[in-house]
């Protein structure tokens, strides 16, 4: 089965000589909920963007669905919608010309446009707020636009770099929800996230990186059952002393 992300031995090195990714590598399963965990400075972001385009690999290669992302970088970032962690957004703009406008940067006709962007709106909750400016919503709204514009031109691989950051509980677990409902429809998504509760409660698979590589990587039960849970495990792969771990007696 090809893998729905592959990265094979990436390194990424920035001119001035600062090396955030080190021979990374690692395949996520299609239909997966892929964590992507680590401390600020890690490469979670390098990792990203490499994926992404918006940087290019000093070295390895990097593969969507079997599509490489360098050589046929066009035909792979269509395979992606990306979530962000910054509001990239025009602040003026309104809701529905936000979700729209990604639409028509793929490419997307004015009717599967419309139809696309009525459906995401509906389902996230935002009928109300659809002629509404961006700058006028609340934090976790902003959150529902920035995911419904990540997912209108039907990405089969779903990055999302701290979707719920700033957004209160309740808040963060409707996102939680969709998001589960988006992978039970078979849509693979990578999470990175420093809410080590909300990778557990939504992935399946989880990879740590530290000083830019991989130290940790399996299913989210090896994490969960060891002594002192996800946290423990996290602390323990990226450096930390074992009494600090708060393993429980």
């Amino acid at each position: 089965m090809t893998p729905a992300l592959s990265i094979s031995h990436l390194t990424k090195r920035y001119r001035r000589g600062t090396l955030a990714v080190n021979d990374l590598s690692l395949d996520v399963k299609p239909g997966d909920f892929f964590g992507f965990l680590g401390p600020n400075g890690a490469g979670k972001s390098t990792t990203i963007n490499c994926i992404t385009g918006i940087a290019s690999p000093t070295s390895g290669t990097i593969e969507v669905f079997g599509v490489d992302t360098v050589k046929r970088y066009r035909d792979a970032r269509r395979l992606i919608g990306m979530s962000p962690q910054e509001f990239n957004v025009d602040t003026f703009a309104r809701v529905y010309d936000i979700i729209d406008w990604m639409g028509g940067y793929f490419g997307m006709k004015a009717a599967e446009r419309h139809a696309r962007v009525e459906m995401l709106i509906e389902k996230f909750d935002l009928v109300a707020h659809a002629k509404k400016q961006f700058r006028d919503l609340s934090g976790g709204l902003k959150r529902r636009v920035i995911l419904a514009r990540s997912l209108v031109h039907d990405p089969q691989l779903l990055i999302l770099d701290e979707p719920t950051a700033g957004v209160d509980v309740e808040l963060r677990r409707d996102l939680w929800r969709y998001l589960q409902e988006l992978n039970k429809e078979g849509k693979t998504i990578f999470l990175t996230s420093h809410y080590l509760e909300e990778i557990e409660r939504l992935c399946q698979t989880i990879a740590i990186i530290y000083d830019g590589r991989i130290v940790r990587h399996g299913p989210k039960k090896e994490f969960v059952d060891e002594p002192g849970g996800l946290e423990a495990a996290y602390l323990r792969a990226t450096g930390a002393e074992p009494d600090h771990a708060m393993v429980p007696a």
